[in-house]
């Protein structure tokens, strides 16, 4: 006879070994159970030893064979599960999951996958994740939350193969065993269908996780009732009939091999009032899903199947991915639904999608596709720029519209802005260049915005993007009686910190937490009571990030004499413009920018502050502006101020350099140049002679702005002096004098 002996490696990471000893003694009660086990190993030519990934209070352990594996999470601590989270190492992929009942995964854009459920791992509890991916033996990272979604324990695991294992050639290779010493294992369930019997009644059983394609007995107390025959899968279910007995009676139901070794539910039998006498078949119907949904539609899934049975929903990507993994139960009637609604992200992507809903033995398949309803749909052409590259992105608008366009770094500081008008095609294209060792890495996120419509796109710059934050009020100013509607925008589930503070600079109230949905949405109504008159700031703050948003309260219409004004009187395309002035306090004013053909390009509400002053910089002549004479309307009721300048064509090549035509020893001479792009620009002073009699050097803005002084020696010699700028591709000059003093 074979002995089996499987001995434990005392280094954990080196798994187990597997050992076949030959000896003469066999007796015929074992001789079963010996086949069985070298049949298994005849059957397996490669198997992958379990590779632990040990963490200070979390225990999981991987098995699996080529590129499906079987993930096992102890929990070890004394702290509850909430969700477990897992991804790969790079350039490997998850292709599926399947999950335990009671559990929901859902894998992000990011490739991360998700499982939560209703119920936590308690402490020496586990629970069990089957995937499947694109390599073999990819490294998994994994991370163990708890209910207020805070880290217990981070850890690695890898699978590693084992030595083929050679098949004993005295056995029959094509010989399918099967017998009553079926394992029963620990994670073995079976369940009673309904689950308050009647005495006399017929009732459904089933069963998961014991040992595949094995026969077992089924008992009421200690009287054997029936016989039955587990799947592939370890998975069965039949009917029995319990015997007629008094109601007052408790029974236990049990699941035997005939080893010795059971499961068993010990219920109360009831009356025959509810008695269930024969099972109808109801053919799996499903509800809910139109054939086209849209990103943030919310999904009420249900249908109909056999009554008593249990259904499993998997949710499948256009790349036949599963993406979503749910149970539920069928009541009495044959009407199934799901617990928990399913959310369409906001970023999911658009195609093909199918559901299968399946009891077991019967299932049924639905298509239908993600589309959109947005008006803007822009997408950055990769997701991750390195440093110094041309961040491009390209989509569509709503056309012979005007769009506005506005790149933020992940501190909320404005790279580039536009507006620009869209053509009849509707096309949308927009490009930044970056500088390397300049520019901020991280997630930068375009805001677009057309018909009050507003947009989040995201990219990466020099790191792979994560999704921050965003605040956007319904309003920008309120009545102390108004609710303020605040929307969220961030990562799914996330945790959000609002914060708001006062005019003077102090909290309002105490900090809000506001969890975002499935979708990465969320709102919050904010109570504005007591809310004194004047600008506000909201915070919306998560951990290494936030986004603040400005709001006023209380102010009137109205504002008496209004003196507003620009930084400057000529402007190019697409430069922004900064605009200053003063009026009554707390009053609520409109600013409108109007080019020379009468066409009002934007307007924005403009609140002063308590000392009457206002400055309101988001206002920017379009990159395709016409160039002439200019204006911005400044109104509050009655009251109207209008401010003019002139706009002139951007230079597209080189640089243009200005300055002032005289100035006198002793002076400030202020120096303006404007490049085609972000450089470093040097600046040569030049007298009559040729000769250098001063270098100065300046940076350019994001608007690829430069302005810079020199200030004129007291003893410089009266004459006409030259102005020469460079940087690595582009140079100009310009003349002025020096007067007498």
């Amino acid at each position: 006879m074979f002995k089996i002996l499987l001995i434990k490696n005392t280094k954990v990471k080196k798994g187990f070994k597997l050992e076949i000893k030959k000896t003469n003694v066999m007796n015929k009660s074992s001789k079963g159970g010996i086949f069985l086990a070298i049949g298994i190993l005849f059957s397996i030519s490669l198997l992958l030893i379990p590779s632990y990934g040990y963490a200070e209070e979390i225990k999981v352990k991987s098995v699996g064979v080529e590129k499906t594996a079987i993930i096992t999470l102890t929990n070890d601590a004394a702290k509850e599960i909430k969700t477990f989270k897992i991804w790969l190492s790079q350039d490997n992929n998850f292709k599926s999951f399947k999950t335990e009942k009671g559990w929901i995964g859902e894998k992000t854009p990011q490739g991360v996958i998700i499982f939560t459920s209703s119920q936590s791992i308690k402490e020496n509890e586990s629970v069990k994740f089957g995937i499947k991916t694109d390599k073999v033996n990819p490294i998994i990272n994994w991370k163990g939350l708890d209910q207020t979604n805070s880290v217990i324990d981070t850890g690695v695991i890898e699978s590693k193969k084992l030595e083929k294992v050679e098949p004993n050639v005295d056995l029959e290779s094509n010989k399918n065993i099967k017998n009553n010493n079926g394992e029963i294992f620990s994670d073995s369930s079976f369940r009673i269908i309904p689950d308050k019997p009647n005495s006399g009644s017929t009732i459904r059983v089933t069963g998961d996780n014991f040992d595949a394609s094995q026969f077992y007995d089924f008992y009421i107390d200690t009287k054997k009732i029936g016989s039955f025959e587990t799947d592939n899968k370890g998975h069965f279910i039949t009917t029995m009939k319990i015997p007629e007995t008094e109601i007052k009676d408790r029974v236990d139901f049990k699941v035997k091999n005939n080893q010795g070794e059971e499961k068993v539910i010990s219920l109360r039998l009831g009356g025959n009032e509810n008695r269930i006498i024969q099972f109808s078949e109801i053919k799996i119907s499903i509800n809910g899903i139109n054939n086209l949904v849209y990103r943030g539609d919310i999904l009420e899934i249900s249908g109909t199947a056999t009554p008593g049975t249990a259904i499993i929903t998997e949710i499948k990507d256009s790349e036949q991915n599963i993406i979503n993994s749910r149970t539920a139960k069928v009541d009495g009637v044959g009407n199934w639904k799901l617990e928990n609604t399913i959310s369409i992200p906001f970023d999911a992507p658009l195609g093909k999608y199918s559901i299968t809903v399946s009891d077991g033995r019967h299932q049924n398949l639905k298509y239908w596709t993600v589309g959109t309803d947005k008006i803007i749909i822009i997408e950055s052409e990769k997701i991750k720029f390195e440093s110094g590259a041309l961040i491009k992105f390209n989509g569509t608008a709503l056309p012979n519209n005007s769009l506005e366009l506005i790149l933020e770094d992940h501190l909320g500081d404005e790279m580039i802005s536009d507006i620009i008008e869209v053509d009849s095609s509707g096309i949308v294209k927009f490009e930044y260049q970056t500088t390397e060792n300049y520019d901020k890495e991280g997630t930068w996120t375009l805001i677009a915005t057309q018909k009050n419509i507003k947009e989040f796109i995201y990219v990466g710059y020099g790191q792979m993007p994560t999704i921050p934050v965003n605040i956007e009020f319904d309003k920008s100013t309120y009545i102390s009686t108004d609710t303020a509607i605040i929307s969220l925008v961030g990562k799914p589930l996330d945790k959000i910190t609002l914060i708001i503070i006062t005019p003077s600079g102090s909290v309002q109230g105490n900090d809000k937490i506001i969890q975002l949905r499935e979708d990465g949405r969320g709102e919050y109504n904010l109570d504005l009571s007591g809310y004194i008159s004047g600008i506000y700031t909201a915070v919306a703050k998560k951990s290494g990030s936030q986004n603040i948003e400005k709001f006023s309260v209380g102010l009137q219409l109205g504002s008496g004499p209004i003196d507003a004004k620009t930084t400057q009187t000529e402007y190019e395309q697409g430069e922004r413009i900064l605009l200053l002035g003063s009026t009554n306090p707390n009053t609520l004013l409109t600013a409108t920018l109007v080019n020379p053909n009468g066409i009002k390009i934007k307007t924005l509400e403009v609140p002063s502050n308590s000392a009457g002053t206002f400055t309101e910089e988001k206002l920017r002549i379009p990159s395709n502006g016409e160039p002439g004479l200019w204006t911005i309307n400044v109104a509050s009721g009655s009251n109207l101020d209008t401010v003019e300048f002139n706009v002139f064509s951007k230079i597209l090549e080189g640089m243009s350099v200005k300055t002032a035509d005289e100035v006198k020893g002793g002076e400030l001479l202020k120096i303006s140049i404007i490049a085609s792009h972000k450089t470093s620009i040097t600046i040569k002073i030049i007298d009559m002679d040729g000769q250098s009699v001063d270098e100065l050097g300046c940076n350019t803005t994001k608007e690829f702005f430069c302005e810079t002084f020199w200030h004129v020696p007291k003893d410089t010699v009266p004459g006409t002096y030259v102005i020469k700028v460079n940087d690595s591709t582009s140079s100009n000059e310009t003349i002025f004098k020096v007067k007498m003093n």
